[in-house]
């Protein structure tokens, strides 16, 4: 399947998982259309200041890789700086968060896959 970007849908989520600011999100794919299990395989766009609130992840694995910009993650308590060419991954119960600390946008490719029962 090919989906170009004006066919892809976007949403706006305000205070993230209780974080700063407002988070663009463009769903490369929705849960219904991939096969595997899985939950989010979008680009999210943080502007300056703004973050994802810190948030667990049970029964799945979530990989983020930094395409534009910097941040700081908190990766289960350890604050880590981030930037272009970055890749993350957080799961099997454990939390995170990000903010934008540059002064461009942060913009991150998120998938989340879910484990097979």
């Amino acid at each position: 399947m090919i989906k170009k970007k004006s066919e892809q849908v976007t949403e706006v989520r305000k205070n993230m998982r209780g974080g700063p600011g407002e988070v663009l999100i463009r769903h490369h794919f929705k849960r219904e259309e991939i096969n595997a299990p899985s939950r989010l395989c979008a680009e999210l766009t943080l502007a300056p200041g703004s973050g994802i609130g810190e948030h667990d992840h049970v029964n799945e694995d979530e990989v983020y890789i930094i395409q534009q910009g910097k941040g700081v993650i908190v990766d289960n308590g350890k604050e880590v700086e981030i930037e272009a060419g970055d890749a993350i991954l957080t799961g099997k119960g454990s939390s995170h968060s990000i903010k934008n600390v540059g002064d461009t946008d942060l913009i991150v490719t998120a998938v989340i896959m879910q484990y097979s029962s």
